[in-house]
């Protein structure tokens, strides 16, 4: 099933406040719009990087730009496509501090 990049405008936000790391978001957004997936272990497939969480949270930790960056997406699988909602994007640095506190990394709940 072809994926459905839900907030799409967010990552273009990010790549324009993060000019560093464009390049790897490219690819990365490149590499989704080619994806085909069936079962959460394609997203492995496509990014090796890719962490799945457990405990059925359909959440996926995707490392980007060599670990620089981090997104964290929760992936549905519908009946014709895949939805992959953004729900927080920062750099690896950011991702370790909002670990240590616990907080919430969500940029919104849909």
């Amino acid at each position: 099933m072809k994926v459905h990049l839900i907030k799409l405008n967010t990552v273009e936000n990010y790549i324009v406040n993060h000019a560093a790391g464009r390049a790897s978001f490219n690819e990365w957004l490149t590499k989704i719009k080619a994806a085909n997936w069936e079962k959460p272990g394609d997203i492995i497939r496509s990014f090796g990087s890719a962490d799945l969480l457990g405990n059925g949270c359909e959440r996926v930790i995707f490392n980007i730009g060599g670990n620089n960056y981090r997104m964290i997406a929760k992936y549905v699988f519908g009946v014709r496509n895949v939805h992959l909602y953004v729900k927080w994007i920062g750099t690896h640095a950011e991702y370790n501090l909002i670990c240590a506190r616990n907080e919430q990394y969500e940029i919104d709940e849909n």
